[in-house]
């Protein structure tokens, strides 16, 4: 069955993300030299309503990548740097005592953490405890914390957008499978080539002042959300999507052999669905109105390098994840 067109209105809508998307890249490219792949995968991670975990070397602007984003996006912003001793109550507020002017009166009384902003950067955010770690869980999972037997829900729109520094192992606390599952990607930041690198020690060392100017509000946001999840998509998208995923998982019936032999376990079904709606940002980012394979292809890195665990033959024959995830994509489209 192919792809049915989308109408009339949400045409409308998509030349709109389309246009803010080319915007959104111009004002942040004002602040941030090169990355452009990186910029492209944060704003597929909004559009779809996801959160996304930047995994880079310290220095490469993941923080200030971020934070010209939610400037460029007119949406508030707040950053929570994650340590040892953070507790759960940093992040999410909490109950104090005050008097009631009028009645003298003791009353509880919520006072919110710096969870209850649309766009949340989660700096380091491998260096908390998991009791802290699983505080954040419950807010973007369910997009709600609670707080003294009462549930405060997030703002909309709500998204995390963490960082995480791949050298770093001492005093960490590497983040649980659940958790890690929750992020649509995980965005690799590599360093900048010559001529970026050139062009930001000219910037950094300058003494020019950046204005970023909003490109959009909230409630665009929210409707461009809704947009991107009624981009059609064909039956043979949607086959090659689950091939994938089921091609990765070890001791099924469908599993691909190199799975077999290299994976302890592979992707799930939320692995699937978010194959289908990032591949869903990417159409329409790339200019178009229905989902193709190569837009599935385009977002299969990002969205499964963190749900593939390694088992010991594959790290002693020095296989990574990403050579997992291209056999996997070369086998599916064999298959197809």
């Amino acid at each position: 069955m192919s792809a049915t067109a989308p109408e009339a209105h949400d045409v409308e809508l998509i030349e709109k993300l389309r246009d803010a998307h080319t915007r959104l890249r111009r004002e942040i490219g004002k602040v941030i030299i090169g990355q452009e792949q990186v910029v492209d995968e944060l704003l597929m991670a909004i559009f779809c309503r996801s959160h996304a975990l930047l995994m880079g070397v310290p220095g490469l602007a993941k923080t200030l990548m971020v934070s010209t984003l939610a400037q460029s996006l007119d949406l508030s912003f707040k950053r929570i740097q994650f340590t040892p001793d953070l507790m759960p109550s940093d992040i999410t507020g909490s109950e104090v005592i005050q008097d009631d002017p009028a009645t003298r009166q003791r009353m509880f009384k919520f006072l919110s953490g710096p969870i209850f902003a649309n766009i949340v950067l989660a700096d380091e955010i491998n260096r908390t405890p998991p009791k802290t770690q699983a505080a954040l869980l419950e807010a973007m999972q369910e997009r709600k914390c609670s707080v003294g037997g009462e549930d405060h829900a997030m703002r909309n729109p709500f998204f995390v957008l963490a960082t995480q520094n791949p050298i770093e192992q001492e005093g960490t606390y590497p983040l649980p499978e659940a958790q890690l599952d929750r992020f649509l990607f995980l965005i690799k930041v590599d360093y900048p080539t010559d001529a970026e690198e050139e062009q930001i020690m000219r910037i950094g060392t300058s003494d020019v002042k950046t204005q970023i100017s909003p490109v959009l509000n909230a409630e665009d946001i929210i409707t461009l959300q809704g947009v991107v999840r009624r981009v059609p998509v064909s039956d043979k998208v949607f086959a090659f999507a689950k091939r994938i995923t089921r091609l990765s998982r070890p001791g099924t019936p469908e599993a691909a052999e190199f799975a077999s032999r290299w994976l302890t376990w592979g992707a799930g079904p939320r692995a699937s669905m978010n194959l289908i709606l990032a591949a869903k940002a990417n159409a329409v980012l790339r200019g178009s109105n229905h989902v193709a394979g190569d837009d599935v292809v385009a977002v299969a890195m990002p969205i499964l390098r963190h749900r593939l665990l390694l088992n010991f033959a594959a790290q002693s024959e020095g296989v990574t994840v990403e050579e997992v995830v291209r056999q996997l994509i070369r086998t599916a489209a064999k298959t197809a």
